[in-house]
C-alpha cells in the first residue's frame, strides 16, 4: 500500500480521488484551504465523510504559500513517511470568475504548482499529478479535441494560470526526473458537485422553483464527465509515464438546451428559464479526444451520461434538506 498527498482534498475530484485511494487501501493525507470560491457547506460535507477514515489524515493549508508546503513532512502525527506521489488538484477553476480575480487563479494554480513541485524535488517524491482543463484549447481547437491541438490561445486567465502550470511541470521533470502526468479535465459532474458549475445549477433551480440562468442561446455543447470516471483515470495516472499530457473526458456531448430538457425530465419539474447575453470566456463546445488515455492507461469513460445525470438527480433528492441552500452565485 502507498502513501498519498492529495491537494484539494475537500474539492469535488479530489474527494472522489482520496475515497477510492482510501478505498483500495492507501493512506492519504488530504489538504485543503476551504477556501469560499463557492459555498463551503459543500466541501465540509466531503470532508467529514472522508474524517469518518483512519487512513486519512487532514491539514488546512494554503499550496500558494510557499512556509506551509514547506512544512508537508509527515501523515498526520507519524513522522518521516515517504510520500509515494503528489495528486495536486487544488485550484481556483471557473472561467468566468477567472476574469474578475486573475491574481488569486495565479497563486493558486501557478505558484501552488510550483511549491508542490519543490517539496517533491527537496522530498524525492518521484510522482506528480496536476490537474489541468479542456479550457487550455481555446475557441478554434478541432473537435473531438487531441492533445496535440494548440494550447497558446486561452480565453481567459484560468486557462492561462494551468498552461503555465503544466509548463512548470515539464522543466521539473526535465530538470529533476520527476515522473509527471497532466490530466486536462472535460467538464466534470456528480453528486456533491461543485455549485458554480451548471450540472448542480441547473439540478438546484429547476427542483426549488427559481429561475435558471442561461447564457447565450443554449446551443453550446459540452462533452460531461462522470466524476467516478474522473477520478478512476486520475488514480490510473500513477503508474510511471515519463512526463505526458492526457485527457480525460466523456464520450457523449451535449447542447445546453437538450440537458436542461433531460434534467426536467428526471426530475419531473420544468425551468423557468432566464436568458442573458453569452459571456465572451466560456468556449462554445468542448468535447474529448481520449484514444491516448485509452492507449496509456487503458481508461475509458464508463458512466453514461443519462446514468450520470440520475444519480446526481437522486442524490439531490436524499440531501435536499441542505443542498437546497447552498449558494450557486
Amino acid at each position: 500500500m502507498a502513501n498519498y498527498l492529495v491537494t484539494g482534498a475537500a474539492g469535488f475530484i479530489g474527494a472522489r480521488v482520496t475515497e477510492m485511494l482510501l478505498d483500495a487501501g492507501h493512506t492519504v493525507l488530504g489538504v485543503d484551504n476551504l477556501n469560499d470560491a463557492y459555498d463551503t457547506r459543500m466541501k465540509q460535507w466531503r470532508l467529514e465523510r472522508l474524517l469518518e477514515n483512519p487512513s486519512f489524515h487532514f491539514d488546512r493549508l494554503d499550496i500558494s504559500r510557499r512556509e506551509e508546503v514547506e512544512r508537508i513532512s509527515a501523515l498526520g502525527s507519524k513522522p518521516s513517511i515517504q510520500l509515494d506521489a503528489v495528486i495536486n488538484l487544488a485550484a481556483r477553476a471557473g472561467v468566468r470568475q477567472s476574469v474578475l480575480d486573475p491574481w488569486v487563479y495565479f497563486e493558486t494554480n501557478l505558484t501552488g504548482t510550483l511549491n508542490l513541485l519543490e517539496l517533491c524535488r527537496r522530498q524525492g517524491i518521484p510522482k506528480f499529478i496536476l490537474a489541468s482543463t479542456s479550457s487550455i484549447y481555446g475557441s478554434d481547437a478541432p473537435l473531438p479535441t487531441p492533445e496535440e491541438a494548440s494550447s497558446d490561445f486561452p480565453l481567459q486567465p484560468y486557462a492561462a494560470s494551468k498552461k503555465g502550470a503544466e509548463a512548470l511541470c515539464y522543466s521539473y521533470h526535465h530538470l529533476y526526473d520527476i515522473d509527471v502526468t497532466v490530466f486536462r479535465y472535460f467538464t466534470v459532474y456528480g453528486p456533491a458537485g461543485r455549485p458554480d458549475m451548471s450540472m448542480f445549477r441547473f439540478t438546484q433551480w429547476i427542483n426549488e422553483g427559481l429561475p435558471l440562468h442561461l447564457y447565450g442561446d443554449g446551443e453550446q455543447s459540452r462533452g460531461f464527465t462522470y466524476v467516478d470516471d474522473i477520478a478512476r483515470g486520475t488514480i490510473l495516472g500513477l503508474q510511471p509515464q515519463g512526463y505526458q499530457i492526457i485527457n480525460l473526458g466523456g464520450h457523449e456531448t451535449i447542447k445546453i438546451n437538450d440537458l436542461i430538457r433531460l434534467l426536467e425530465e428526471r426530475i419531473g419539474k420544468k425551468a423557468h428559464i432566464e436568458r442573458h447575453p453569452p459571456i465572451a470566456a466560456d468556449m462554445l463546445a468542448s468535447w474529448a479526444d481520449v484514444q491516448k488515455a485509452g492507449r496509456l492507461l487503458g481508461w475509458e469513460p464508463q458512466v453514461a451520461l443519462r446514468q450520470g445525470v440520475e444519480r446526481l438527480v437522486e442524490w439531490y433528492a436524499q440531501e435536499r434538506g441542505w443542498a437546497s441552500q447552498i449558494a450557486t452565485t
